[in-house]
């Protein structure tokens, strides 16, 4: 910012805050349509590999969990308790993943937050700039 050996009038200088201010929430909403724009590409990505890989991962399943009952009847087992130990086993494991996987979406959180950390800075910058001006132009007066 240049610095000018003419002082400026109040109206003047109220132009120039105003206009800079707009400038500054400008840019600062542009920043955040690309922090949310990015968090939100990195969210559709993993999604759609979650779901990709749940849809392969399907079928894989069912046939080990026939296997593992078949394995149960081969060691002497009745298939119904076979198959209520598979299945009640596979039960307990989905409804622990399925926690895991609820409590990892609740903390990625798509907030933009190095944008709200510079409105933050910004803030306090145009604090301490008002400051100054109304401290250097009391002495003026």
């Amino acid at each position: 910012m240049a610095v000018s050996n003419y002082t400026r009038s109040v109206p003047e200088i109220f132009v120039d805050a105003v206009n800079q201010f707009t400038v500054l929430v400008r840019k600062e909403t542009q920043l955040a349509r690309t922090e949310m724009s990015e968090k939100l590409t990195d969210l559709a990505v993993g999604l759609g590999l979650l779901v990709g890989g749940s849809v392969l991962l399907i079928p894989a399943l069912v046939i080990l969990l026939q296997a593992a009952v078949a394995a149960l009847v081969d060691a002497k087992i009745a298939m119904v308790w076979a198959t209520l130990i598979v299945g009640g086993a596979t039960l307990v494991l989905g409804l622990v993943l399925l926690a895991v996987g609820i409590g990892k979406l609740k903390a990625a959180r798509p907030v933009p937050t190095k944008t709200i950390e510079q409105l933050q800075r910004d803030a306090e910058v145009a604090k301490y700039e008002l400051g100054k001006d109304h401290g250097t132009s009391n002495r003026a007066a």
